[in-house]
């Protein structure tokens, strides 16, 4: 199994440990993790039965003003920006992250920001026989999950956890 990790984070694979398929043929992510998860898939022909995406970085809903704003406060205090960011994930949860904390980059940030989920690119691996599993939580302060659903449910199986964070967590 190939796990993704979200940005700002490494090694969290353990908090979807309920939802993991551990096959060799499965590849997952969380959040940035889902993008590059999803990326790894499209480009690399060997066999991949399963793509599991975790709280998917969805943001195409959001304003260019929105995405400027992440990206300034980010490069104004990156410290103060991603302390926030571990407890927005971890709500409604109180789970502590840091263990899980590495200190990551503006580029990581754009990409997140600015990375658009293409129909057509989801369809065609569905079209290679993947499964595309999607995992969100309802009171995700990350992305908003009820749009995310909406756009995936078209091209995977979805799961809403109503009472889950970003991290899927509910306590």
């Amino acid at each position: 199994m190939n796990f993704f990790s979200g940005f700002s984070l490494w090694r969290e694979e353990e908090l979807f440990e309920a939802y993991l398929k551990k096959s060799q043929y499965a590849v997952s992510g969380f959040s940035l993790g889902a993008v590059r998860a999803f990326e790894y898939v499209q480009n690399n022909s060997d066999r991949i039965d399963t793509l599991q995406l975790f709280s998917p970085a969805f943001f195409q809903d959001k304003s260019e003003k929105f995405k400027r704003l992440q990206t300034i406060s980010y490069q104004k205090n990156s410290d103060a920006y991603e302390k926030l960011f571990l407890e927005n994930i971890a709500y409604p949860s109180t789970y502590e992250l840091k263990r899980y904390f590495k200190k990551d980059t503006l580029e990581s940030l754009q990409k997140l920001l600015e990375f658009t989920w293409e129909a057509e690119k989801l369809v065609e691996l569905k079209k290679r026989g993947i499964l595309i599993e999607v995992y969100l939580g309802g009171k995700d302060k990350i992305i908003d999950s009820k749009k995310a659903y909406d756009f995936f449910k078209n091209y995977a199986t979805v799961y809403f956890i109503k009472e889950g964070g970003h991290t899927l967590w509910t306590k």
